[in-house]
């Protein structure tokens, strides 16, 4: 499959809005690992091979185990993920979804159990950016396997980690 256009491209602005977006999110004080589930499970319910091949380098990169990176997918079935990762997990799916339920009642009290007020709005932030990253991803095609994690995402796994 070979990539239609590159937005960065030929629209700069665009890509700056989503790249806002995504910064924002960056900095707003989540977990980078939790923050690199979100982003793994939303794009696989997705399909965007492009930020799933970004996504384990990045997580792997600020310390992810190959096993979480692995059962990601079938998080409901391992004992490898938190409450608070799961309560994440099931609000980024439902979220990512919210076509068939429109976040059912029993999905945001799990997450608002977990998160605070302000947390919940960034946790729904995060959701957003990766599936807006991933339509547009999947609508130009952009070619996965030629990312590498940067030093400003390993600096940010390094931050979190002395916290």
């Amino acid at each position: 499959m070979n990539q239609r256009i590159s937005m960065k491209k030929f629209n700069p602005k665009v890509y700056a809005v989503v790249s806002a977006m995504q910064q924002y999110v960056d900095q707003c004080g989540l977990e980078p690992l939790l923050l690199e589930l979100i982003k793994l499970r939303a794009s696989q319910i997705n399909g965007c091979a492009y930020c799933l091949d970004m996504h384990t380098k990045d997580a792997r990169a600020i310390g992810e185990t190959e096993q979480r990176l692995y059962t990601v997918s079938a998080w409901r079935e391992t004992p490898f993920f938190t409450e608070r990762e799961r309560a994440a997990l099931a609000f980024t799916e439902a979220v990512t979804l919210v076509s068939v339920d429109h976040v059912p009642d029993d999905v945001y009290a799990q997450a608002h159990a977990q998160f605070s007020d302000t947390e919940l709005v960034d946790l729904a932030m995060a959701i957003a950016t990766i599936n807006t990253w991933n339509r547009l991803a999947i609508t130009f095609r952009a070619e996965p396997g030629h990312y590498q994690p940067t030093d400003r995402v390993k600096l940010r796994g390094a931050a979190a980690s002395q916290k």
